[in-house]
């Protein structure tokens, strides 16, 4: 039997290694995937459950893969793409990623405002405003250590999600046939909601982040130059696998629960059209109780604030890399101006959004339908990457995770085609 000081001291070690993973996983439950997952739920039931365990493994093999990208390179995703993909291409990809983030800041912060107007009857327009001048303060502002620990423990706000789940009392059994069985989408509508799910939740704006925040890691450490941070040992690659499992199961837990209160709630009460986080929020009050309903709005508050950092940084990083210009959250404004340029272009583009006078939700949905149609072109390059035993430093990535991703591509490029060819 282990003694109490040792266990105490695998625990603190094992809370230490965790990062980038479990930030990844918990921002791809930001306000777009909350979104989609109450759009699949109101819409369709239980139907799309099966979603949840699916895509779990895929997720973990494609950030996996980010991670040891990054790890071993020493370099983001789209200075290592530079190598094996035309210029034009990954600077189509880059600016792709920028439009696509841009809009979902926007959602993100329709959706955070909505859900505060809940709170307060304040105008979700100022509160739109409120998030943006934070978010992008505390980005230029603040060190990555500092957003690193914060974004760490806004991620206990998506256990909302499971409360309120488990608060509505469902059938399990009815639960478990329906998450092992999976039951094929019919029309255009459900193909959209398929792809919508598979591209927030398998995002690109997460491969970026990933890869780039293992060399914030490395700088973090005093590894300041490329030599210093090529390459990983197996306990530090071990490490990270913990910590991106941990991340994905994490994250799709939240899915799986979202979809279910939604699919036990509104759905089985005949709501299966939702407009706004705070329409949600409200429609959920008389079936579930006002705990339930201020647990989904507050849950959608916190998570926001997590995500947007991720999602304008992640799209700094594809275009400052892209370009060779100088980046990182540990650099000051004076000496990465383009870096910061255009996370505040994002961030404020995003608030933008807000005057177009588009419903929340459906930007968030469509938003995750971009990145569902983006994320396979992507997959291609990143597997090309993987592989390729010069730039991974003697160490690409194993069989067994190169053909997961492998295999997540085709499924993406599957349900994009039923989308558009049987949708």
């Amino acid at each position: 039997m282990a003694e109490p000081g040792r266990t105490r001291r695998r625990l603190r070690r094992l809370v230490s290694s965790l990062g980038p993973g479990i930030i990844a996983g918990a921002a791809d439950d930001d306000p777009s995937g909350i979104a989609t997952y109450s759009i699949a739920g109101a819409a369709y039931g239980t139907r799309l459950l099966w979603t949840a365990p699916l895509t779990w493994p895929l997720m973990a093999a494609v950030q996996n893969i980010c991670a040891r990208i990054g790890m071993v390179t020493g370099q983001g995703l789209t200075e290592v793409l530079r190598a094996r993909v035309p210029r034009a291409i990954v600077l189509t990809f880059a600016l792709a990623l920028f439009t696509a983030n841009t809009i979902n800041v926007g959602a993100d912060l329709s959706g955070m405002a909505d859900a505060l107007e809940y709170f307060t009857s304040v105008s979700s327009h100022l509160w739109v405003v409120c998030f943006g001048l934070v978010s992008a303060w505390a980005t230029i502002r603040l060190s990555y250590a500092r957003i690193a620990s914060v974004l760490r423990w806004l991620v206990l706000v998506l256990f909302a999600y499971v409360i309120t789940a488990i608060k509505v009392g469902p059938d399990w059994s009815a639960v478990l046939r329906a998450t092992v069985v999976p039951s094929l989408p019919h029309g255009e509508g459900e193909w959209a909601t398929l792809v919508a799910i598979l591209g927030t939740t398998i995002s690109p704006y997460l491969f970026f982040w990933q890869t780039s925040q293992e060399v914030e890691e490395e700088r973090a450490m005093g590894r300041a130059t490329l030599e210093e941070r090529r390459g990983a040992t197996r306990g530090e690659i071990l490490r990270r696998k913990v910590d991106v499992g941990l991340g994905t199961f994490f994250s799709n837990l939240v899915m799986f629960f979202i979809i279910l209160t939604t699919g036990l709630t509104l759905h089985v009460h005949g709501i299966t059209r939702i407009e706004s986080s705070r329409e949600a929020a409200e429609a959920l009050r008389p079936l579930a109780g006002n705990f339930s309903a201020g647990l989904y709005a507050f849950g959608l508050i916190g998570v926001g604030l997590l995500a947007i950092p991720t999602l304008t940084v992640s799209a700094a990083y594809a275009v400052t890399e892209t370009f060779g210009w100088r980046q990182g959250l540990n650099e000051q404004l004076r000496s990465a101006p383009e870096f910061y340029a255009t996370v505040i272009l994002a961030t404020f583009g995003g608030v933008a959004f807000d005057w177009l006078n588009i419903s929340p939700n459906q930007m968030l949905f469509w938003s995750a339908v971009i990145n569902g149609i983006l994320a396979p072109f992507l997959l291609i390059g990143i597997l090309l990457v993987a592989r390729d035993s010069g730039l991974m430093q003697g160490q690409p990535s194993s069989g067994l995770e190169w053909w997961a991703v492998a295999v997540t591509t085709v499924l993406m490029f599957g349900a994009v085609a039923g989308l558009f060819v049987l949708g």
